[in-house]
């Protein structure tokens, strides 16, 4: 089809566009970036760049990986910088147990029951909390939760366009928020952990890290979301004056209510066990010291994640017979590896990158001099959290992979910011608020032309201007009310995640 709306004028976001098509592929992106460490560690030593480590005073110099040492290491290291990558293993075992419980059935089921229980008045505030919880699944509330909307505001009488906005604004926008610990928290954590450790080699981020923050956060962007939805965007829009005819949404079956009701006891279950671990003075879940906050629930969070997932899906599976024998439950399993091909091709390049950044030094002495930078300049933390969050958020219109800005960004800032007294927990939760709120206006977005797609069903002229003009409001009051928070949470010194301080301090 020729649709003329689907080529805006030229303009800022068509630069935009037409830069991020210019980019090569992520995995050869961090390939690139290994050839220039590798040239930056000869110059450095050439030129003999050093700096005076902070804290014990000893001078730290660049070491070179064109070097006799340096390709010695390369080649007797590489294996070993991919499969001790930090997040490989993470994410893996999270979504093997992910796999099951979506290849079940149970995830859409579960989001479908929520949408098609929810009463008119609320129907907004649950599709935008609906598409904010998605996440725990990656990318099921982009092919779900967005046409659902649709259907779900026609049906009401209200327009489509507006249901699917506001769907997108809380899947897009707020993806990094949850109530629940999502397949992005380990992918992020295990980064933060690499990035962490060229300062401190035995600092270790979990994927509980922002979990506190990020909950408060799903509430609030769920309200502020909802609020512009009501008090912008559907105005703006106005009713609905297509033809197309109102659709009726499938609500679960009796069978797939009963197969819900099962996982549900699943988990209680699991919730209940910890619980008992956990509670007596001599829990046998508590840590080695007898506290709760060292418990292993929290570091090894990712195997109770994973445990509860694949019992809870089975409980689904077998009820409602997606799963028939235990072979189908290591398909759902082999499904879910099967997405992360690309992942692990781009995984193999970004450990590579990180590596070699931290032992040729230059990842310290740019944290060196970048803390030595901010300590002259003296502009406080919170100036510093407004410009790293618009940073963030200006790159992400360029690069929409979290995981491939926070591999690049994560080495620069994180030591930065713990030379400056600031955690990598805190680091990495401003490049959450970053790396969000420009999602749902960036082209670059994977699924920014799927979202065009939605809102062809109900209007044929909407184009890529049409989803940008939709959802600038969206992007404007999240980039706002979201720093503003993150802003009030550091300023009450409040802690991001269980046992987390927003502060660092060097071990020696």
């Amino acid at each position: 089809m020729n649709n003329t709306s689907l080529k805006p004028k030229k303009g800022f976001l068509h630069y935009v566009e037409k830069g991020g098509n210019a980019l090569p592929d992520p995995a050869i992106l961090f390939a690139l970036f290994c050839v220039g460490v590798l040239l930056l560690s000869l110059l450095g030593s050439l030129l003999g760049w050093s700096g005076a480590h902070p804290a014990t005073g000893e001078p730290v110099g660049v070491q070179n990986l064109a070097s006799r040492d340096g390709l010695h290491w390369i080649i007797l290291e590489t294996v070993r910088n991919y499969t001790s990558f930090a997040p490989l293993g993470i994410v893996m075992v999270a979504l093997l147990g992910i796999g099951i419980a979506e290849s079940s059935g149970l995830i859409k089921t579960a989001i479908v029951t929520m949408l098609a229980k929810a009463p008119a008045k609320f129907v907004t505030v649950i599709i935008v909390f609906a598409g904010l919880i998605s996440n725990v699944a990656s990318d099921i509330g982009y092919i779900l939760i967005i046409p659902l909307a649709g259907t779900i505001f026609h049906s009401l009488g209200r327009n489509p366009l507006v249901g699917m906005a506001a769907a997108f604004a809380g899947i897009s926008g707020g993806f990094s928020a949850n109530i629940l610990i999502s397949t992005q928290d380990p992918l992020l954590a295990g980064l933060s952990t690499a990035a962490a450790q060229i300062i401190d080699p035995n600092y270790e981020v979990l994927p509980t890290a922002n979990y506190y923050f990020m909950a408060v956060s799903t509430f609030m962007i769920a309200a502020v979301v909802t609020v512009v939805t009501v008090k912008w965007v559907e105005p703006r829009l106005g009713p609905y004056t297509g033809d197309l005819p109102v659709e009726e949404m499938e609500k679960p079956t009796p069978l797939e209510r009963k197969g819900l009701r099962r996982a549900g006891y699943v988990c209680l279950v699991w919730i209940g066990l910890i619980v008992a671990g956990l509670l007596p003075e001599n829990g046998i879940l508590r840590g080695m010291d007898g506290q709760i906050i060292t418990t292993p629930v929290l570091r090894g969070f990712i195997t109770i994640l994973f445990a509860i997932a694949i019992t809870a899906g089975m409980a689904y599976g077998f009820t409602v017979g997606t799963f028939k024998k235990a072979a189908d439950v290591i398909g759902g399993m082999n499904n879910s590896i099967k997405t992360l091909a690309t992942y692990l091709v781009l995984v193999f390049f970004c450990a590579q990158f990180v590596a070699w950044f931290d032992w040729s030094n230059l990842g310290m002495l740019l944290a060196i001099n970048g803390a030595n930078f901010l300590d002259r300049v003296d502009m406080g933390l919170i100036p510093l959290v407004i410009i790293f969050v618009l940073l963030t958020g200006i790159i992400n219109l360029f690069m929409g992979s979290a995981s491939a800005k926070w591999a690049i960004m994560g080495p620069i800032f994180i030591p930065m910011f713990m030379l400056s007294g600031y955690s990598p927990e805190l680091t990495q939760a401003i490049f959450r608020v970053g790396d969000s709120f420009t999602n749902i206006i960036t082209p670059m977005m994977v699924y920014f032309a799927l979202v065009i797609v939605y809102f062809q069903k109900y209007d044929k002229k909407s184009g890529i201007g049409t989803i940008i003009a939709t959802m600038l409001p969206y992007s404007i009051a999240l980039l706002v009310s979201w720093t503003a928070l993150l802003i009030v949470w550091i300023l009450l010194e409040l802690p991001l995640g269980p046992g987390v301080s927003l502060f660092y301090t060097l071990p020696y």
